[in-house]
């Protein structure tokens, strides 16, 4: 009884039966910004128009163009930002395995000056 619970707790949203909503990054957020995209592109058309059909179609395609200009803008932040904790890591172990030796970039090679009057 406990494992069918926790099994339909963790199902998720399914739009359309193949993307799951809940655990795909940045589709929650897309899937939002596209009905209010195809919700303001559609009542707009309608108040300037008053062609029913045509602004279902407008609605339509402002729902498909801003989901996936969202995710598409959303995908390549989290790429950018996945890159740039990779070499934040890679500095932060190379600090780690230099410190204190010779090959430390941190530490900056002294000029070796004969002591006394030049």
């Amino acid at each position: 009884m406990a494992g069918e619970e926790e099994e339909s707790s963790n199902k998720g949203f399914k739009l359309l039966g193949i993307l799951d909503v809940q655990n795909t990054p940045c589709a929650r957020e897309a899937v939002l910004h596209g009905a209010g995209g195809s919700l303001a592109a559609g009542l707009l058309h309608f108040l300037a128009t008053s062609r029913v059909k045509r602004s279902f179609d407008v609605g339509l395609a402002g729902f498909m163009l801003t989901t996936l200009g969202s995710w598409l803008y959303c995908r390549m932040n989290n790429a950018k930002l996945r890159v740039q904790q990779r070499v934040i890591q890679d500095g932060i172990k190379n600090k780690v395995m230099y410190e204190g030796t010779g090959l430390d970039p941190t530490v900056k090679p002294r000029l070796e000056t004969p002591p006394g009057p030049s």
